[in-house]
């Protein structure tokens, strides 16, 4: 049987913030992303993929953040080495924890933050023998 299923990668996450600026400066410090500015926009680079932010003006019709748990887009995940000591120094930098680091399995250790406009990012390690 042929395979016809698109041949896809990843791309980007799209971010909407009514701050570029300060949400690109939060994933530059906090998660080491790297910025991109162009003259147009702002985007970010972090762990091989990409951040694309655009503004959002008051009376545009973009909705406010959902609270968390919500239906759709929950969160995304990011693998880290050593997530304790990654939390640890992200706790020395402020973050807010909405979960601390806890095994969710064998082999496998996540923890929550909150980003700006109350994303959830998942950070895990993942042990080799897991994989």
């Amino acid at each position: 049987m042929p395979d016809t299923a698109p041949k896809i990668k990843w791309d980007h996450i799209h971010l909407r913030t009514p701050d570029v600026e300060a949400t690109a400066q939060w994933f530059e410090t906090m998660l080491g992303a790297e910025i991109i500015r162009s003259p147009s926009r702002t985007d970010l680079k972090l762990g091989g993929g990409m951040i694309f932010l655009a503004p959002v003006a008051s009376g545009d019709g973009v909705n406010p953040p959902p609270v968390t748990p919500h239906q759709g887009l929950d969160h995304f995940g990011l693998a880290v080495v050593d997530i304790d000591d990654v939390a640890a120094g992200l706790k020395a930098k402020g973050v807010t924890f909405t979960a601390e680091p806890y095994n969710i399995r064998p082999g496998i250790r996540i923890c929550f933050i909150r980003g700006p406009q109350g994303i959830s990012i998942e950070l895990l390690e993942r042990d080799a023998k897991y994989k």
